[in-house]
């Protein structure tokens, strides 16, 4: 069986800087990236490795697995080592819209994922999930992996299914019938994220000069790691981790949104009166905060970038990579999107604070 790796996703955020980390980790295997290019899946993220004598390509869409046999030429004839499995609609605003995209890519390509998987396409399955399946915290308290799911988002309700078909899939058949971990991450943030996100968003806006929309008050709190650090706890659950259990990865970092939007305007020289303070977002959830020690325990795994490091380094990147973002902003697929979800708001929110 082949020693290489199967990422699903792989032209998006995380998908992009997971493969680049298995390249370098596995210097003997190839790593193979599954991808529709979607909106959120730039063949740019990967230009620099399309020369890349271990990287293959292929553009298809996740739920396409189905009809893919375990031994395809089209994915190399060979079965795979493991299949991380990132391919996600996970935008929550435009979940909060339309919902049916997430339902098809997040729970329809989960279960195909699975089933290739189960029927001889890899020896074990990592399926990457997030902390928004377990809903909101009050004040006090971290989500641990016996958490209750009680997604708040179709976002994250489609990825809670996809969660419970997966482990539903090792229960039915066995470890040996189907190798798979889930694990839950925090919010993640990094080189190649889309401009949606919060901390890419504000930062573009800020390099760009315009207003950095806000949603509600802005002290809702989240749990924030670096993508690197979050993509060494895949591999860590890739070989430590046991099938059929969960396992929780966050950055001990929790901050409010408030406080990362200021924190981008201080290092990029902005006033904080471009703050914008819009209409809430429907079902938005107060706090996450994530319980990792289980992973810890288990896998050996802790977060080695603190947040302050992270974020300076993150602004730099975007600095320098500014023909990047600006291409994605100047898109139409962008404007459309930015038009309906915040322009509107922009307008009519309140200033954030003096210069």
């Amino acid at each position: 069986m082949s020693g290489g790796f199967l990422v699903t996703g792989g032209s998006g955020f995380i998908g992009s800087n997971l493969v680049r980390l298995l390249l370098g980790r596995f210097p003997d295997a190839e790593v193979w990236n599954l991808d529709l290019l979607t909106y959120a899946g730039s063949g740019r993220n990967l230009d620099d490795l399309r020369d890349h004598p271990r990287y293959r390509f292929v553009q298809e869409d996740v739920c396409g697995l189905a009809g893919f046999a375990p031994d395809d030429a089209r994915l190399g004839g060979a079965g795979f080592r493991c299949v991380f499995h990132l391919a996600a609609e996970s935008h929550v605003d435009r979940s909060t819209v339309e919902a049916v995209d997430f339902v098809r890519t997040n729970v329809l390509g989960t279960q195909a994922v699975a089933d290739w998987v189960r029927r001889g396409g890899a020896r074990r399955l990592v399926h990457v999930s997030t902390d928004e399946v377990y809903g909101s915290l009050g004040p006090r308290g971290k989500f641990r992996e016996t958490t209750p799911l009680a997604p708040s988002s179709p976002y994250a309700a489609s990825k809670a299914a996809a969660d419970l078909l997966v482990l539903a899939a090792v229960r039915t058949h066995g470890p040996a019938g189907l190798d798979a971990v889930v694990t839950r991450c925090s919010n993640n943030y990094g080189p190649f994220q889309f401009p949606e996100k919060l901390v890419p968003l504000m930062l573009t806006n800020a390099l760009a000069g315009e207003p950095l929309p806000v949603y509600g008050d802005g002290l809702q709190v989240r749990d924030w790691i670096h993508v690197e650090d979050h993509c060494l706890g895949l591999l860590a659950a890739f070989g430590k981790g046991r099938a059929g259990e969960v396992y929780n990865l966050g950055g001990a970092s929790e901050r409010e949104n408030l406080a990362v939007v200021k924190a981008i305007l201080a290092a990029t020289g902005r006033p904080e009166v471009l703050v914008r303070f819009v209409e809430d977002r429907p079902g938005h959830d107060r706090r996450y905060a994530i319980d990792a020690s289980k992973a810890r325990r288990e896998l050996g795994w802790r977060p080695l970038r603190r947040f302050e490091r992270g974020l300076r380094e993150t602004i730099g990147w975007y600095r320098t990579h500014e023909a990047w973002w600006r291409a994605i902003r100047s898109s139409g697929g962008f404007r459309a999107y930015y038009r309906a979800m915040y322009e509107r708001r922009i307008r009519e929110g309140t200033p954030g604070g003096a210069a």
